[in-house]
């Protein structure tokens, strides 16, 4: 049962981190396909691509320090929704792409820990 459940968290996780990925590319790219904002996709998703291998292979320490990598995507997005009526759809799908994230990795740390003796 647990392992089960392990693995329910795992798979959500990952999928919110590509949800997340997902809304910060189309983010950036509904400006155009122009260099500029390429780069930026680029830049802003190196954040969610770097936990991705740790993750795919279940490393607890990758699931630890990945909590970290939301804050930006948190920041961001909350900040546009509220300053930037123009992309508050984006910014709100980006905000709980990055909620769903976080609870991801919070809940696949709770439900793998080691059991206490």
């Amino acid at each position: 049962m647990k392992q089960r459940l392990t693995e329910w968290w795992r798979l959500a996780t990952l999928g919110s981190a590509l949800l997340l990925l997902a809304t910060v590319v189309s983010w950036q790219l509904t400006s155009g396909l122009a260099p500029e904002p390429m780069l930026l996709a680029v830049l802003f998703s190196l954040p969610i691509l770097a936990p991705l291998p740790g993750l795919f292979r279940g490393n607890r320490y990758t699931y630890k320090w990945a909590t970290l990598c939301v804050m930006p995507y948190f920041i961001v997005g909350l900040t546009e929704v509220i300053a930037d009526p123009r992309s508050r759809m984006t910014s709100t799908a980006m905000l709980t792409a990055a909620l769903a994230w976080f609870v991801g990795l919070l809940g696949y740390l709770r439900v793998s820990a080691p059991e206490k003796p």
